[in-house]
């Protein structure tokens, strides 16, 4: 199977087509999510019509997977309407959920369409930790609930938990509970900004020492998204060099509810918007897309002579909202220390104290040691 998609994916980018997209239906949510990147309210949601209209244009446009997200899918009360017309058009359909309103019924219409798989998101084993960052009350129990309808109605399922300050320490648990049920696990130990630009929500990233705790766990099973595809290993330094850094919009795109089309959710760069031109034009002819397309790692700035370049799974989207597409993402550089114990040139150098006496100092992140 991974060699099949492989190929698909190989074949996609010789023809320049878009294999996967994620397509939030809303940013309302019923959770409050305290690191969520997303805003809440509706400034004007893409319609049912619009939406089905779009679907058949992604279905021309060569379109496979797609990804039905939010905000929370059930908010819109046209959501099996829109999976529906989804199914009809033979996507490989996987849904994003807090599966809070998850019930009997829903998980069976979801297995009747055959959908591929539903990922929920679960923080922690214990309510008041998980409620806590959802800041709905009983939240952990109604999605456990959730997916255990959907799996007892042969519904694939994973649990998606991401780590931050407030539950760090609880994924063992946590993935003990997924294969307590049967469900899939994936932990993800990456907090992005905002959609907006806002950085705040990124203090609530854990401290190095249990980054380096994580990364080294065999518990943690990655923090890829669908499409994104960085290296599963060392790579041959020519290959590293000359390969793309992900597969944001080179066959995987996002569309937000209002219509925006961006290379991925974490990159948010605005690439055009589809109640202004066909996606199909967007991506053959938008050239903020163009822009993405002609990066590669021997052209980042700081990252093709990195110590870690032919393994880091440098995200341009990180990096564009740090300020340069093209540069190193700080985010990737401390999670490849955190793997390695190696720090990367651009990790020394943000951490570098001022200039005193004349003399530069870089300080090692984990030792405190100067580096000579």
């Amino acid at each position: 199977m991974k060699s099949l998609m492989h190929e698909m994916g190989n074949r996609a980018l010789e023809l320049g087509i878009p294999l996967g997209v994620q397509l939030d239906l809303t940013y309302r949510c019923n959770e409050r999510c305290v690191h969520c990147y997303l805003d809440h309210e509706d400034h004007g949601e893409m319609t049912t019509a619009e939406i089905v209209g779009l679907l058949r244009q992604l279905a021309d446009a060569g379109v496979f997977f797609l990804t039905l997200s939010g905000g929370e899918i059930f908010m819109r009360p046209d959501f099996f309407e829109i999976l529906e017309e989804a199914r009809r058009l033979t996507f490989s359909v996987k849904l994003k959920t807090n599966a809070v309103m998850v019930r009997p019924a829903r998980a069976r219409r979801i297995a009747q369409l055959g959908v591929e798989s539903v990922q929920i998101s679960v923080y922690s084993h214990k309510e008041e930790t998980h409620d806590a960052i959802t800041k709905l009350p009983g939240s952990l129990r109604r999605t456990l609930e959730g997916a255990r309808m959907l799996r007892d109605e042969g519904v694939k399922v994973s649990f998606a938990n991401v780590l931050m300050k407030h539950n760090s320490g609880d994924y063992p648990e946590v993935k003990a509970l997924a294969e307590s049920l049967g469900i899939e696990y994936k932990c993800d130990a990456t907090i992005t900004p905002m959609m907006d630009g806002d950085r705040a929500v990124l203090a609530l990233n854990v401290d190095g020492d249990t980054l380096a705790r994580i990364y080294r766990d065999d518990a943690m099973v990655g923090n890829a998204g669908e499409y994104c595809a960085p290296p599963s290993g060392p790579m041959d330094e020519q290959d590293a060099l000359h390969s793309l850094p992900c597969s944001a919009g080179h066959s995987a795109a996002y569309i937000s509810p209002y219509g925006e089309v961006y290379p991925c959710v974490q990159f948010p760069m605005p690439c055009g918007n589809v109640r202004e031109q066909r996606f199909v034009d967007i991506w053959r002819h938008s050239p903020q897309l163009a822009d993405v397309r002609s990066i590669r790692v021997a052209d980042v700035q700081g990252c093709s002579s990195c110590v870690h370049g032919g393994s880091c799974s440098r995200c341009p989207g990180l990096a564009y909202t740090e300020g340069n597409m093209r540069g190193p993402s700080t985010q990737d550089c401390e999670r490849s220390y955190a793997r390695t114990g190696v720090p990367s040139k651009n990790l020394l150098e943000r951490r570098a104290p001022p200039v005193t006496g004349g003399r530069q100092v870089f300080w090692m992140v984990a030792t405190q040691q100067p580096v000579k």
